[in-house]
């Protein structure tokens, strides 16, 4: 039988979410990753846990409070879950729904009435883990930008 085990991240764990935030977050460095995550590590409105197996990290989640408007929302603060990601070996085995769980606990505690997160509109496999999660669709959007 594996032994797993959630442990909210510390500044110790940096390198173990680092090393997992540059897989769900490609395109970043390790250095972005550590210094972002370094800075809202300690931070009292922000949480990252992580899930092992045997003792080594497979999977992290990042978990915030929203004071600003949250689509679809009707409380604040809203518990936000700014991204989730478990090494695709350890899949299928109720890890995210663990992470996920723990997120939620941790907003609770914070006074959250309410919980949310977003996807990219092209990322099948976010939209249906936040539908099997009993997260509700609350809009679509597509942003823009242009230089001044």
């Amino acid at each position: 039988m594996k032994e797993t085990r959630i442990k909210e991240a510390t500044k110790e764990d940096l390198d173990a979410v680092a090393n997992l935030a540059v897989l769900l977050w490609n395109g970043r460095s390790i250095q972005e990753m550590e210094q972002e995550i370094s800075e809202l590590i300690s931070k009292d409105h922000s949480r990252f846990f992580l899930i092992c197996e045997q003792g080594t990290p497979v999977g992290f989640a990042q978990c915030q409070l929203r004071h600003d408007y949250v689509e679809g929302t009707e409380t604040s603060p809203v518990g936000y879950l700014e991204g989730i990601y478990v090494m695709p070996a350890y899949r299928q085995k109720g890890y995210a729904r663990e992470l996920l769980a723990e997120c939620e606990k941790w907003a609770k505690a914070q006074g959250c009435k309410e919980y949310a997160s977003d996807c990219e509109l092209d990322n099948e496999e976010s939209y249906h883990f936040h539908r099997a999660m009993k997260f509700k669709e609350a809009n679509r959007i597509i942003c823009f930008t242009k230089e001044l």
